[in-house]
């Protein structure tokens, strides 16, 4: 593996998002953690976890969390304000394959980003705690009224029952989970105990190491996909791959996202399935 291509992987997993030139502000990105068993959820904002791609504005250009610039129609960008925003283009619940196809063409299609959302759930590097920056965003959004540009609801739950009950009502309505923020906390890039995911599965990131050959029913046809962890563990992911994926697998180098129930003794993912692959950020 060149160094170019070690950089590159590497820089997948960074918490900075890298910029060829300053931003109007911060350009480091917050990063989930994962949301403790049975824990307490009071002094949390809560918010569903949408299924889409992560784009950051810094004021002037619209990135993807690699600093890459996302080739956005100019109209979809004139109504963004002149201050950071953090959030994620969705299209709608379980179309994370179709919204990809349409952000990463170099060129856009005006039909297809009329149909995007900018669900906008931070200010990075602004002042105060969460639920300020919340209340910021919602006045952004009402003053810029535009329909393309959300602000993500935040809302309290009072315990660990209705925080499971809210979780179980998003899920079957189509969503991927819920995120919390501590509504006093800081903005903070990297991970933090202040901003956790709480899903009915685990999931994680991967790079894809190597194509494993199928037998039997899918001899001639990929078997398992090799990837390796941000931490270095390697293992494989043999499920969850359609027919057209096990064609065509996701290439040596992407980024892969994978569900699994927990951990071995060995820190390795147990009962590890594919999910999708991540879109060329």
């Amino acid at each position: 593996m060149t160094f170019t291509r070690r950089r590159l992987l590497a820089s997948l997993f960074a918490a900075a998002l890298p910029s060829p030139r300053p931003a109007a502000a911060t350009t480091s990105l917050s990063l989930l953690g994962v949301w403790p068993q049975g824990g307490d959820p009071s002094g949390f904002l809560v918010s569903e976890k949408y299924d889409g791609v992560r784009a950051v504005w810094d004021g002037s250009l619209l990135r993807h969390r690699s600093g890459r610039r996302v080739a956005a129609p100019a109209w979809f960008t004139a109504q963004l304000p002149g201050v950071a925003l953090d959030g994620e283009l969705w299209l709608g619940p379980g179309r994370f394959d179709e919204l990809s196809g349409i952000v990463r063409r170099e060129r856009a299609v005006d039909a297809d980003w009329h149909r995007l959302h900018y669900m906008v759930f931070d200010l990075p590097g602004a002042p105060g705690g969460f639920a300020e920056r919340a209340h910021r965003i919602e006045a952004i959004v009402q003053e810029r009224a535009a329909p393309q540009l959300v602000a993500v609801a935040q809302s309290p739950v009072t315990d660990r029952d209705a925080l499971q009950q809210r979780l179980s009502q998003t899920v079957a309505l189509g969503g991927e989970g819920l995120v919390l923020h501590r509504a006093d906390a800081p903005f903070r890039a990297g991970r933090s105990e202040h901003v956790l995911k709480l899903k009915t599965h685990l999931d994680a990131e991967a790079v894809v190491v190597a194509h494993r050959t199928g037998k039997g029913k899918y001899r001639g046809l990929l078997g398992a996909l090799e990837v390796r962890t941000p931490e270095g563990r390697r293992f494989l992911i043999g499920s969850g791959l359609s027919d057209a994926m096990r064609r065509e697998p996701p290439p040596v180098g992407s980024v892969v996202t994978y569900r699994h129930r927990d951990h071995t003794g060995t820190g390795l993912p147990r009962f590890a399935s594919f999910l999708r692959m991540q879109a060329a950020l």
